[in-house]
């Protein structure tokens, strides 16, 4: 039998604003994979959602290592899982994302596949349909991530910087598929060229510490004005990238949730309250976080 294996790997926030799939964060929030060859598929969940990540049949870690064996012809042994859960799942926290990251390192390790990390990686970002979440789980930091047919190019910066993350999240989901159809088909020259100006400004902002950037570096106009209606915690806080303390704003992922980029020496408690009073008695939940590396792998051949 193949030995275990242990995976970690972080939450996201992709887009940042302008950085429409492109860009992605990882968040210090991780979803935990201990997985080991079984006489049968199960699954051992604690954590957040564990109604909806618990069932064998169902569950995107599982399923997308049976596709990958078979898309590679190799037989997929049961496998038994041990996860805990710290991501929001259906909240713009790339939970997809680090399933089926997670899904793809079991298939290789279990199948023997030999692909490297950036094949792994691959993989999964070409399942996903974007790369900039995958990528950043993979990877760690700030990752900006650009697709070439069926190759992944990346770039890593911002792991090490003492920026605090604070997310809020509403109290109902949204689903991708549901988010990416608000979209318009095409956009005016000013708006192309606002967030290429922005998401530049973004990527240096993170490569060379610039904090005083983000307020201006994460407005966006491809995706956030049309993605409000849908998100109405998005128009509520916006506004508070003006509040002591808070660098920047932004929907996280595709919503519902968002992300702002806040100043570590402050105590986050004023902040909360302001994030409540604006939401005017909006059921939310708030979660304070920090920029993370990478996922890491343990009883892997060349691990991450």
């Amino acid at each position: 039998m193949t030995q275990p294996i242990h995976l970690r790997l972080p939450a996201t926030s992709a887009n940042l604003g302008p950085g429409f799939d492109t860009l992605g964060l990882a968040m210090a929030l991780y979803l935990t994979v201990e997985a080991s060859e079984s006489n049968k598929d199960s699954i051992e969940a604690t954590g957040r959602d564990v109604h909806r990540i618990s069932n064998p049949h169902r569950n995107l870690i599982l399923n997308t290592c049976r596709d990958v064996l078979a898309a590679n012809h190799k037989p997929a042994p049961s496998i038994r899982l041990k996860l805990h859960n710290e991501i929001p799942l259906g909240m713009g926290c790339g939970s997809s994302a680090a399933a089926l990251l997670a899904g793809v390192h079991l298939a290789n390790h279990f199948g023997r596949l030999g692909w490297t990390p950036h094949q792994v990686m691959t993989e999964a970002c070409l399942r996903e349909g974007h790369p900039d979440n995958v990528a950043a789980c993979a990877l760690g930091g700030m990752t900006t991530s650009c697709q070439e047919g069926t190759r992944i190019l990346t770039a890593t910066c911002g792991e090490n910087l003492p920026w605090k993350l604070v997310l809020v999240l509403p109290s109902t989901s949204l689903a991708t598929e549901k988010a990416r159809a608000l979209l318009p088909p095409t956009y005016s020259r000013a708006d192309a060229v606002a967030n290429i100006q922005r998401s530049s400004l973004l990527v240096a902002a993170f490569a060379l510490n610039r904090p005083d950037l983000l307020r201006t570096a994460m407005q966006d106009r491809i995706h956030q004005p049309y993605r409000s209606e849908a998100c109405p915690l998005l128009p509520l806080l916006l506004p508070l990238a003006t509040h002591p303390g808070v660098y920047g704003v932004a929907l996280s992922g595709a919503g519902p949730s968002v992300l702002r980029l806040v100043d570590p020496a402050p105590p986050p408690t004023p902040l909360h309250q302001a994030i409540h009073s604006t939401a005017g008695g909006m059921e939310l939940e708030i979660l304070d976080t920090t920029i993370a590396g990478g996922t890491r792998v343990t009883g892997y051949p060349s691990p991450i």
